[in-house]
């Protein structure tokens, strides 16, 4: 009887372990991601000053890093003597067609005088004739001297463009960090050459991380954006439990990725769904986590 009372004992108790095994299969499994931004350099030349390292935090709008700007410097002083040049240019020619305004404006008032002068019988109209061509030629000057300060009013054009491209260039040559964010990897050193394009560091905001995992088809009905989820992450011998929002589930099904065990273990199709979890400083990208849909 004794025996008989142990093994019913233990059948209930394997039994119960068996239970909880089953009971305890989370609703999905995944791991952590953050949106990371790889920052390149938008100038040429030696990284003069680079003040950053791999772990630092950076706020947006900090300066981190400048690269030398000594040859757009001169290149703009060249540009800026080029233009004082050309500006008298073009006042000399304003200069001229001033003088034939004034001249036109006379003609014009001689040119009416005549006219009444005509009608009273006064002038002859070889006087007016005589006017009129003076009229004329004085438009022709004027329109010669227009023409020929086109090109000086494009060559100004053409200058401020290049000043405006040359003060972009000084501007960018300043590397402002532009996100709130963890630097994850550093890949140059001051002192070396950059150049249009070259990643200078890898950062991301860590704050909040997405967790990346995926559902069967059939848990699909159970999940909608902005469900409320808990997050359960080793901690030693036991789990840490977060609070998690999803933020985005998969409009396509895709093939179970080797490294996920989905509760139905496995199952050919699945649906990518992620959930944010706000970051105490113990969360890690990469780092492996469950899901649980909250009852």
């Amino acid at each position: 009887m004794k025996i008989t009372n142990i093994l019913i004992a233990t059948t209930i108790f394997a039994s119960s372990l068996i239970s909880c095994n089953n009971n305890s299969k989370a609703d999905g499994y995944g791991n952590f991601e953050a949106v990371e931004t790889t920052i390149s350099a938008e100038g040429n030349g030696k990284l003069i000053q680079f003040n950053l390292n791999e772990g630092d935090l950076l706020n947006k709008g900090d300066l981190v890093g400048v690269i030398d700007t000594v040859q757009l410097a001169l290149k703009k002083q060249q540009i800026e003597a080029s233009k004082k040049v050309i500006i008298a240019q073009s006042k000399s020619i304003l200069s001229q067609l001033q003088v034939l305004k004034a001249q036109l404006n006379t003609a014009k008032q001689s040119q009416k005088r005549i006219e009444n002068m005509i009608a009273d019988s006064a002038a002859t109209q070889q006087q007016l004739d005589d006017v009129n061509g003076k009229v004329a030629v004085i438009n022709q000057q004027m329109n010669s001297i227009l023409a020929q300060n086109e090109p000086t009013l494009s060559q100004l054009k053409n200058s401020d463009a290049q000043l405006k491209s040359i003060d972009d260039q000084l501007e960018k040559s300043n590397i402002i960090n532009p996100i709130n964010g963890t630097v994850l990897v550093k890949y140059v050193e001051p002192n070396e050459v950059v150049f249009f394009g070259k990643p200078l560091y890898k950062i991301a905001d860590l704050s909040m991380l997405q967790l990346r995992v995926y559902i069967s088809e059939t848990q699909l009905s159970k999940i909608k954006i902005g469900q409320k989820v808990t997050i359960s992450v080793d901690n030693g011998n036991n789990t840490k439990n977060f609070d998690g929002t999803i933020s985005w589930i998969a409009s396509e099904a895709e093939f179970t990725p080797k490294i996920i065990q989905t509760k139905e273990e496995r199952v050919n199709l699945v649906y990518a769904v992620k959930v944010d979890v706000k970051n105490d400083g113990s969360l890690k990208i990469g780092m492996p986590a469950e899901m649980w849909l909250k009852k």
